[in-house]
């Protein structure tokens, strides 16, 4: 894959790696950096291919393996449930992306990520994508042998499975979580890192549970243990944000230095964000030695969320070279931009406009200096172009769609957008495409996104929107009248009243579906201006009998919540769209319980 090669420099690497709390990216005696660039540096791009993957070994000692974590931490994140075929086609995308290993879930919580987990090992896992690249399939698992166990009976069908096994280790966990000595500690990590490997796991990933708060002393007798009982790389989590750089570069190296057997394990990190230093704390302990980092695509997760993908990738190959030590990853950064609008669109969780890299504003310039400078020449405000993440700021082909437009045309416009669709998946975004463009004069690549995720990025149907009519005012109640087609083809129509015509829409829908729900949440936006934009509709529910899952780091159950999103120049109909998408997210669940005779409600602990 690409990597950024700076002309006109020289570096020099010291294996004995230690910390400069001073500068916690450029520590002094990890890098002998001479910088000699000339007025106008040259930024050049060269390839490296990726390393033989082995569990516990790196050819590439500057290669840095990409752990995603988007679909376990990721999906932790309120309302961010995504369906089975959601995660999968998240998981392919991840694949293309390059990301060297998806942890696809934590099977032991429902029934539900359990086959979720299975169905991407099965398929992901056995995948061979760009430069001949099969991702490793991991799966979540407590220090306990039901939680192993079933880790085990998802991911083993990968060609490259991994088992990712924890237990916490600072003293507020262990006093008031676990209920634990250190001894007892270290004995059920020793003992559950052996078991995982005497199931037939050849790749074990072992954390210790909020490292960050953790005593470094204790870390290098635990962390040396599980090494010994069979660990092939060892993730060091700030699970609650708590670390800034150059204390966390501190604590990897002091890992490093001070752990028996750490030259046979990879060291990784899984930085969390509470205090918005998830990026700089992953660069930080990459510096120092760690060789594997956790991310997320859009930074999304517990709380704050976790060190986003897109960041800690576009970091090392705009800065790898120059600042970082050499080191590089496989990803492929053409493939950022719609990786992140898939995820966005999945989960319902938008992306803040000033949001680095992926942001809607990261590429905007509106100040006069800015512009001028651009003008000028490129290179004057932007640091990496929006081309390197996929994302295309003008039309390269010079097609301007409008109502005359055809299939041809439509596809080659989302290409250069950065969505490659065809078969039916195409001509339902054409039909969708043509009935606004017989309503809008000008068609703008916004208006298309909005389009694509509302119609392509939809999860499977239970219930269908076909027709809906509201009237409002201010003379007498909104009424509405919703036309809904189900998954055998039947037509089902119902009329309420309501406060106004989206509550009065809702009701009619809940009339039809007859499943009781709560709506938690409702935001509307519109996707560009003017009179006729394209209204986004987001819907957050949770059904009364809600389905229960196991949380992986508290042990506690929660209720599952479902978003819904929805697009359409006629804001009552963005409304049921979005709000039927929810349903059928919800009910998807409900189907996938019901094949496996689990009662709804029900938990796996």
């Amino acid at each position: 894959m690409a990597s950024i090669t700076a002309t006109n420099h020289t570096f020099s690497r010291n294996p004995n790696i230690s910390f400069n709390h001073k500068n916690p990216l450029i520590h002094s005696q990890a890098l002998n950096f001479k910088p000699s660039f000339p007025k106008h540096a040259l930024i050049r791009c060269s390839i490296r291919n990726r390393p033989e993957y082995t569990p516990n070994h790196i050819p590439d000692p500057n290669y840095i393996r990409i752990f995603d974590t988007t679909l376990r931490d990721g999906e932790q994140s309120p309302g961010a449930t995504m369906t089975t075929k959601e995660k999968l086609d998240v998981a392919r995308q991840l694949a293309k992306l390059g990301v060297d290993i998806i942890e696809a879930g934590f099977p032991a919580s429902s029934e539900a990520d359990l086959e979720a987990v299975k169905l991407i090992a099965k398929e992901v896992g056995n995948g061979v994508y760009e430069e001949g690249h099969v991702p490793v399939i991991c799966g979540l698992a407590r220090c306990n042998k039901r939680d192993i166990d079933k880790a085990w009976e998802a991911v083993k069908y990968a060609k490259k499975p991994r088992i990712h096994t924890f237990i916490a280790t600072s003293e507020i966990h262990m006093k008031f979580k676990l209920k634990m000595s250190r001894d007892e500690v270290v004995e059920k990590a020793r003992s559950m890192v052996a078991y995982a490997r005497s199931i037939g796991c050849e790749d074990v990933e072992f954390s210790p549970e909020d490292a960050g708060r953790s005593d470094p002393e204790f870390l290098y007798h635990i962390l040396g243990e599980v090494i010994k009982a069979g660990a092939t790389t060892l993730n060091i989590p700030d699970t609650v944000g708590y670390t800034v750089p150059s204390e966390f570069g501190q604590l990897i190296a002091d890992i490093k230095a001070n752990t028996a057997g750490i030259e046979d394990v990879i060291i990784s990190t899984h930085c969390q964000n509470d205090l918005g230093l998830s990026t700089a704390n992953t660069l930080a302990g990459a510096c120092a030695g760690a060789r594997q980092v956790e991310v997320t695509i859009n930074g999304i997760g517990e709380r704050a969320g976790n060190a986003s993908l897109e960041e800690v990738v576009m970091a090392l190959k705009c800065r790898g070279e120059q600042v970082l030590g050499g080191l590089y990853t496989g990803i492929n950064t053409k493939h950022i931009h719609i990786s992140s609008k898939m995820v966005e669109e999945y989960t319902g969780l938008h992306v803040q406009p000033h949001k680095a890299i992926v942001g809607a504003n990261a590429f905007a310039h509106e100040s006069g200096i800015h512009q001028d400078g651009m003008l000028k020449h490129k290179d004057t405000y932007e640091i990496i172009s929006p081309e390197d993440i996929g994302l295309h700021r003008a039309s390269e082909s010079g097609i301007v769609l409008g109502k005359l437009s055809g299939r041809h045309a439509l596809q080659s416009k989302m290409l250069e957008l950065g969505y490659d669709i065809e078969g039916k998946e195409l001509d339902d975004l054409f039909w969708r495409f043509k009935s606004v463009a017989e309503k809008k004069k000008k068609i703008t690549d916004d208006d298309l996104i909005a389009l694509m995720s509302d119609e392509v990025f939809q999860p499977q149907f239970v219930w269908q929107l076909q027709n809906v009519q509201v009237t409002c005012g201010s003379l007498g109640l909104s009424t509405a009248t919703v036309k809904l087609i189900d998954a055998d083809g039947q037509e089902h129509i119902s009329c309420s009243v309501g406060t106004g015509p989206v509550d009065a829409a809702y009701k009619a829908v809940d009339l039809i579906v007859k499943v009781p729900v709560s709506l938690l949440e409702y935001s509307m936006n519109a996707v560009t201006e003017g009179i006729d934009a394209i209204a986004s509709t987001r819907v957050l529910i949770r059904g009364e009998n809600g389905h229960t899952s196991t949380h992986a780091l508290t042990g506690e159950t929660f209720h599952r919540t479902f978003s819904g999103t929805g697009a359409d120049m006629d804001i009552v109909i963005s409304s049921v769209r979005a709000y039927i998408g929810a349903l059928n997210k919800m009910m998807s669940f409900r189907k996938l319980l019901a094949k496996h005779n689990k009662p709804e409600g029900s938990a796996v602990v």
